[in-house]
């Protein structure tokens, strides 16, 4: 007698609601460690945020660096996507009246005032304590750095390689924010002086 057999991948719908549930998941840890640090991705502190209960958590991740590797990711590809922004801008001419240096000093820092920068970068500095959120970004980089040459190539500057602009900019930002000076306005002095070298070579 025939038996009858079950299919037992999941229903598409539910799959949905799964995917839907570990991006949210995602996305909070994500927020905590931009907002607060790595330190503060707790599986408690990440299924508040999400709205989800705790076990939601340990289901869709083998444990704490799972999810933050994966959140790493998610803060990564963000980084590429405010860059792409900046290229897409100037590719229409909408930056064109503005200095190289502005709008590649914009393309990189994160968007938001002293406050928001200090957060990004205290969080990048102690992201190297995290083997598996190091490991995202390590792996994501060229993401932005692929943007970041796009943008160089669009305002004339292909001689400027990607990583030596975002490394210009990251420097200025960790010694202005030590030093008590504006972020933004020293990343822009030094990156002018990195455009100037450019052209004049």
């Amino acid at each position: 007698m025939p038996t009858e057999t079950v299919d037992p991948r999941p229903a598409p719908r539910r799959q949905a609601r799964g995917v839907a549930r570990r991006d949210a998941i995602v996305r909070a840890a994500a927020d905590l460690i931009l907002h607060e640090g790595p330190a503060a991705v707790t599986h408690r502190a990440v299924a508040s945020r999400a709205g989800v209960p705790l076990a939601a958590t340990t289901y869709y991740f083998t444990g704490l660096d799972d999810l933050i590797g994966a959140a790493g990711e998610v803060v990564v590809a963000g980084w590429a996507e405010h860059a792409r922004g900046a290229v897409e801008r100037a590719a229409r001419g909408g930056d064109r009246a503005r200095q190289d240096a502005h709008v590649l000093v914009d393309a990189v820092l994160p968007p938001g005032g002293e406050s928001e920068l200090r957060g990004f970068y205290e969080h990048l500095v102690g992201a190297g304590r995290y083997p598996a959120l190091a490991r995202a970004y390590g792996e994501g980089r060229q993401g932005l750095d692929d943007a970041v040459g796009q943008l160089l190539a669009v305002r004339g500057l292909d001689g400027v390689p990607p990583g030596l602009l975002v490394a210009v900019v990251d420097g200025a930002a960790v010694s202005a924010l030590s030093e008590g000076r504006d972020v933004r306005a020293l990343a822009v002095l030094l990156v002018g002086e990195l455009v100037d070298r450019s052209r004049a070579g």
